[in-house]
């Protein structure tokens, strides 16, 4: 490396000559920087752009699908019914009388026992008669009351059973047993081996069905408390606390709002992405960064060629129409009127199946943002890959700006010491002509 002497012999600043030098060698350079500034500043603002549209494809895609339009909302007058449905099923109204509750099958066993006492007899085993009439032998391990819990319980002898052993004092507890299922059905019966009667005979609960009557003559059962599928798609149950004589009202209906909502966050988001564009590309503005950018002016024909494609039917009657400004504004009472008078007809104005509003604007929407071919895509794959061709060439003119620097800097090193001998010349010269003898006159 070139070592400076700073203008030692001239008087010249070289540090500052060779700086601004250098600036504008570098001037090329500077160029270069200021365009990669540019097109990402253009990156970023089509990348701002693609999000948007990227979430306006999805929104109209989730409209487009009929299925959408099958949304229905389910309520209950009391607490004590509970109903749910399923997309698309039937809209009703239903008047719900609880006639029934479904109950297990309970058995409480009349004596009391330690829980190491043996209650099997003289044998371990116990005999299990289960509601399908087939009995099952349940081996108890030790023939206790603990030991006769724990078979029941078990997982392994599938009994279908809960059995507890209930405190009734201390050191003392009684056995209850009950079914894990509700129903009529569940019905079962312990008895020792052989069939003797195990602790003393029993009281017993019977399992019950759950019942409902819907008035003329039409009444509900299930085993459960749920009552399915008692229109298509709707399903009716009862409240843990339900009681016999409790009435309620059902009413399962279309979605109305649900719906609504969605078409308004589709024109809300259709709305965004034109302003978007507007303000990132208006010509007016020389600070808008996309400023003549052909991509997103392409776009933003295609998006407004989708609300109103030449030979369709007008949106006005679904509540959508366009501003002034070139904005669209949705009439949510206007839209509600016609899907509640014509729930299909509107349908097909937005779905797939009748090349409707959003299956138009997901199509534009998701041409211009597509994750692999999409226009957008394009655009800042191919913006992209020239700001990294840039900044490779900025990498160049940095080595070739360093050997310049180091050239320079020999070059008035060189200049230095040259003038630094000639002074030093100068001066031994100037001494030797002083030191000569003066002629006399």
């Amino acid at each position: 490396m070139a070592v400076s002497i700073g203008g030692l012999a001239s008087g010249l600043d070289t540090a500052t000559i060779i700086d601004q030098l250098m600036q504008l060698e570098a001037v090329p350079q500077t160029r270069l920087q200021s365009r990669v500034s540019s097109e990402q500043l253009v990156v970023t603002s089509l990348q701002q752009v693609n999000s948007k549209v990227a979430s306006l494809a999805t929104k109209a895609e989730a409209l487009a699908k009929a299925s959408a339009w099958d949304a229905v909302t389910a309520k209950s007058s009391s607490d004590a019914v509970t109903v749910s449905a399923s997309s698309g099923a039937t809209p009703t109204t239903l008047n719900v009388t609880v006639t029934g509750v479904a109950k297990t099958h309970q058995v409480g066993f009349t004596d009391t026992a330690a829980l190491t006492d043996v209650v099997t007899g003289g044998s371990t085993l116990v005999t299990l008669d289960r509601y399908d009439g087939s009995p099952v032998i349940i081996d108890t391990g030790d023939g206790t009351l603990q030991g006769l819990v724990d078979a029941i319980n078990d997982e392994a002898n599938d009994t279908g059973l809960r059995a507890t052993a209930v405190k009734v004092s201390d050191g003392s507890y009684q056995l209850l047993v009950e079914s894990l299922a509700t129903g009529a059905d569940e019905d079962f019966t312990l008895t020792l081996d052989g069939g003797g009667t195990l602790l003393g005979g029993n009281t017993v609960r019977a399992g019950s069905n759950a019942s409902a009557s819907l008035g003329a003559g039409i009444t509900l059962t299930s085993t459960t408390n749920t009552f399915s599928d008692v229109v298509d798609g709707v399903s009716i149950s009862l409240a843990s606390d339900a009681e016999v004589g409790d009435t309620a009202t059902v009413t399962v209906a279309r979605d109305t709002a649900g719906i609504a909502a969605q078409v308004k966050g589709l024109v809300d988001a259709l709305n965004a992405v034109l302003s978007d564009i507007d303000l990132k590309s208006d010509s007016t503005s020389s600070t808008a960064p996309l400023r003549g950018d052909g991509t997103v002016r392409q776009l933003r024909n295609n998006l407004l060629s989708s609300v109103f494609p030449g030979g369709t039917t007008s949106l006005a009657a679904y509540g959508i129409q366009t501003t002034r400004s070139g904005r669209l504004e949705l009439d949510e009472a206007t839209f509600k009127e016609a899907f509640a008078a014509d729930p299909t007809g509107t349908a097909d104005m937005f779905t797939t199946d009748g090349n409707g509003f959003a299956a138009r604007v997901a199509a534009v929407a998701t041409t211009a943002s597509d994750a692999t071919d999409g226009t957008l895509t394009a655009a800042i794959t191919g913006r992209s890959s020239g700001i990294d061709r840039m900044e490779d060439s900025i990498e160049e003119w940095d080595r070739r700006l360093a050997l310049r620097r180091t050239t320079l800097e020999r070059q008035f090193t060189a200049l230095e010491t040259a003038m630094s001998q000639m002074t030093s010349q100068s001066s031994w010269l100037a001494g030797q002509i002083a030191s000569l003898p003066s002629s006399s006159s």
